[in-house]
């Protein structure tokens, strides 16, 4: 390849790094999370490590019918999850969608909309007579007070309720329950998707002590000693051992401690969203932003003159134009095989372009994916060495995670690199964490 085109080689060594620079990150981030998890620093923490009041994982042992609302954007869904056996978990589910309207009305003609869905969905399952726990799924930022007391710090994802925004917004939906007054509904539980995910795998895998989404954003949570989590009031005195940890890691380097590894291109892609200066971790890792990055590096590469010469592509000089799932396509293709990523150059209006152009290509998205795959397998290390647990599995879920062809074996090989051989770990694809693990933790939380 460095004889083919320098200038691409040149480029994406500033994406590689060191086996010392990976060791460098796993301390860095061990010692904000300390930050975070401890009371007197955690007001000007980065990685924030917030307490998820979620202190039972799943036994196996869960039996029973349970409601999830799972809520994010302009589509939400109900489900019921009827937990029959360790093996046989029934699951029926609907997607109902969001007018705009709702959206960016009255708070309260959103929670009136959403408990009418639940009412015509237990009524379709027939078991509006049944007084079920039911888990909420809610991916915005909120700040959470207890099992079920979740206040939003701000919306996001194009949603501007009025009434909400500082308020807890179980308390909300519980209130449209009992104006409906037809419905025995009881909200034991608010989280986010990472905890979900955590928690539908530890049904199956009862040593799963991470939750992992690699997707359009990236965080994990995991499993701390309660009494190393001092923002947590009790953290003295409660008669439960363990705590999941919500670590909101992507803004990891929001403070300049991750400057040592960051690119030119990671600070363009920076300028270009409307969180700027915030989520450092997650702008070099996840799906929202790997394409940019490929781009970027492409353009300059036609602007010296190497890549796709007297092509005019107007489509690659525009911004967030090559979307993250062309780096999936185009690492799929076999070693010297380019029928996928000749489809995606397709799309950009380059035709015919020789192999040598291709294998670039290929090349820069490896390069991306790879510091990808090397700074998500730092997290999970940090996380792994905090717990010192030598045996445990990781249930992940996310589309980069879900559909790169080589991101899991990445993720293994980087992983045993900074870990060595005395850590034994498995990664697995976590089934419905917002759905399912929404259910797990209402069940959880009813049993006790």
């Amino acid at each position: 390849m460095a004889n083919v085109y320098p200038e691409a080689v040149c480029i994406c060594k500033k994406f590689d790094l060191s086996d010392a620079q990976m060791q460098e990150v796993v301390s860095r981030l061990t010692e904000e999370m300390t930050m975070g998890l401890t009371k007197d620093t955690h007001p000007r923490a980065v990685v924030k490590c917030w307490i998820t009041y979620v202190q039972d994982l799943p036994t196996g042992q869960e039996r029973g019918k349970y409601l999830a609302l799972d809520l994010g954007g302009t589509n939400f869904r109900v489900l019921l999850v009827d937990l029959k056996s360790e093996t046989e978990v029934d699951i029926q589910s609907k997607i109902y969608a969001m007018e705009q309207s709702l959206m960016k009305g009255p708070g309260k003609d959103l929670f009136d909309f959403i408990a009418e869905c639940l009412a015509n969905f237990v009524q379709e399952q027939k078991v509006e007579n049944e007084e079920l726990p039911l888990g909420f799924t809610f991916s915005f930022p909120v700040q959470q007070l207890g099992l079920a007391n979740g206040v939003l710090v701000a919306w996001t994802k194009g949603f501007s309720c009025e009434g909400v925004e500082g308020r807890n917004v179980v308390e909300l939906l519980q209130e449209a329950i009992v104006r409906r007054g037809n419905l025995k509904i009881n909200i034991v539980a608010i989280l986010n998707d990472t905890t979900g995910t955590l928690m539908s795998c530890a049904f199956k895998k009862l040593n799963c002590r991470i939750g992992l989404i690699v997707g359009t954003g990236c965080n994990a949570c995991y499993v701390e000693k309660t009494a190393n989590a001092q923002v947590y009031e009790d953290y003295q005195t409660s008669s439960k051992p363990n705590m999941i940890i919500n670590c909101e890691w992507g803004a990891f380097g929001d403070n300049g401690v991750l400057d040592f590894i960051r690119t030119p291109y990671d600070k363009v892609v920076d300028k270009s969203t409307p969180n700027k200066g915030r989520q450092t971790f997650e702008k070099c890792i996840s799906g929202m932003y790997l394409g940019e990055l490929v781009r970027l590096i492409m353009v300059e590469l036609k602007e010296q003159g190497v890549l796709f010469k007297g092509v005019d592509s107007q489509l690659l000089q525009q911004k967030w134009t090559f979307e993250s799932r062309f780096l999936s396509e185009v690492e799929a293709d076999p070693p010297c095989s380019y029928c996928k990523t000749s489809k995606v150059l397709d799309e950009y209006g380059i035709r015919c372009a020789p192999d040598s152009d291709k294998a670039c290509v290929r090349y820069i998205c490896e390069t991306i994916s790879r510091r990808s795959a090397k700074l998500v397998a730092c997290g999970l290390a940090c996380l792994i060495k905090r717990m010192n647990n030598k045996d445990l599995s990781v249930g992940i879920d996310g589309s980069v995670y879900r559909f790169h062809p080589k991101y899991h074996d990445l993720l293994i090989e980087f992983m045993q690199k900074l870990l060595g051989p005395c850590f034994n770990f498995e990664l697995v694809l976590s089934e419905d964490g917002s759905g399912r693990g929404a259910a797990l933790i209402a069940a959880v939380a009813a049993q006790k």
